[in-house]
């Protein structure tokens, strides 16, 4: 099974003009995206709680979360984002992937517009 890498853009909902792009691993099982501290520092994004979430191994870790839009291919949409921390990998969660109208192929490792239903 192969990894599937995205480029999004990161931009404060306050302050669109505030923006930067970052890498992330495309990640079905994680359901929030996981972005730098210090770019979302610098955007000018702020933490309004804090969660413990478990790792693949067991491991309980607590991270701050904020409140984010991302942009992937033209789209934009509002998420909530982990302020993640020195070794944290970069995650693009199902959360955001649905608020964007998108969806990982699990065959072919390719982002896919999300059948929207509603009712």
């Amino acid at each position: 099974m192969g990894l599937t890498h995205i480029t999004a853009s990161i931009i404060n909902p306050a302050k669109p003009k505030k923006k930067a792009k970052a890498a992330f691993l495309v990640d079905s099982g994680a359901v929030y995206t996981v972005a730098p501290r210090a770019t979302l520092k610098r955007l000018g994004i702020k933490p309004h709680s804090s969660r413990t979430f478990t790792l693949a191994d067991g491991t309980r870790i607590t991270r701050q979360m904020g409140d984010a839009v991302f942009a992937v291919d033209g789209e934009r949409a509002a998420s909530p984002v982990i302020f993640g921390e020195k070794g944290d990998s970069l995650l693009f969660g199902t959360v955001s992937l649905g608020a964007l109208g998108l969806m990982l192929d699990p065959l072919k490792r390719e982002l896919r517009p999300l059948p929207m239903v509603l009712g």
